[in-house]
């Protein structure tokens, strides 16, 4: 390879091993989608309003009611991991508008002419997709110092919430490109996010335990993985133990793996 050859895009995600290549591919996606958010940070700022009205309005409201059953935890501190994997999924699922966009615009035509393996694409969207929910973390840990909500802090217990949280994007994310590959079109991809996100979050443990849930939700919550995701936040920052994280860590990984697997394999029926 010459010289001038090799700073080329094409002699990135060519060069090296079949391991390397892939992780170049991959790079070069998270680079790609990284800078969109570096370019529009107001993005962000946006989006945290909505965290910032559950926990002050409704999260203020409930908690002095004492009518939900925490088990002797604070309100505040019960709702605020529910909080963080609703924003979680929000910002995930509606990464499938910015793929059909891609579509539309014909970026997504000249992605596809490269190189670079499907599933790598797909891969580098829904960890870059989890960079944008890691602000996300950020924004709702500063909200928790500024309103007094305890709680627990250790390094384990940051790695662990740093997984989760990735974890729950690139199982959004991927589900988001799935959802996508199939509507194909931006107002229909609008509708089936809200209709996707909006039950997954109340039919979880989000807002409030399994234990005062009627039988038949209780049975949708517990195979419900946003309630995985919160299960595995909630034992993490809030709970006295966080024995249930590697069981949830587990099951969202394994999802995520299913997600990245059919989404690899959906994603250029976008162009049919």
């Amino acid at each position: 390879m010459s010289a001038a050859n090799a700073g080329s895009p094409t002699a990135l995600v060519e060069g090296g091993s079949r391991t390397l290549r892939y992780l170049r591919q991959t790079w070069v996606i998270i680079q790609m989608e990284s800078l969109k958010l570096l370019k529009d940070p107001t993005e962000m700022l946006s989006r945290s309003v909505q965290p910032a009205l559950w926990l002050v309005l409704f999260g203020g409201a409930m908690r002095q009611t004492h009518a939900i059953p925490t088990g002797g935890v604070d309100y505040l501190a019960f709702l605020l991991p529910g909080v963080l994997a609703q924003s979680i999924t929000f910002v995930s699922i509606f990464n499938g508008l910015a793929v059909i966009w891609e579509r539309d615009m014909g970026l997504l035509q000249k992605i596809l002419t490269t190189p670079i393996r499907r599933s790598a694409l797909v891969l580098g969207k829904m960890l870059a997709s989890s960079l944008r929910s890691l602000t996300q973390l950020v924004v709702i840990l500063v909200l928790a110092l500024f309103l007094g909500i305890p709680l627990e802090w250790g390094l384990g217990r940051a790695a662990g919430v740093l997984l989760m949280v990735v974890l729950g994007s690139a199982f959004f994310t991927g589900l988001s490109m799935v959802i996508a590959s199939l509507v194909k079109t931006r107002d229909r991809m609008m509708g089936i996010g809200q209709l996707v996100t909006l039950p997954l979050f109340f039919a979880s443990s989000a807002l409030y335990p399994l234990s005062i849930m009627p039988p038949w939700l209780r049975a949708v919550a517990v195979v419900n993985p946003l309630s995985r995701l919160v299960d595995g936040l909630r034992g993490l920052m809030v709970g006295p133990s966080a024995s249930g994280f590697p069981l949830d860590a587990l099951i969202l990984g394994l999802a995520s793996a299913l997600a990245l697997w059919v989404a690899s394999v959906m994603y250029p029926r976008l162009l049919t």
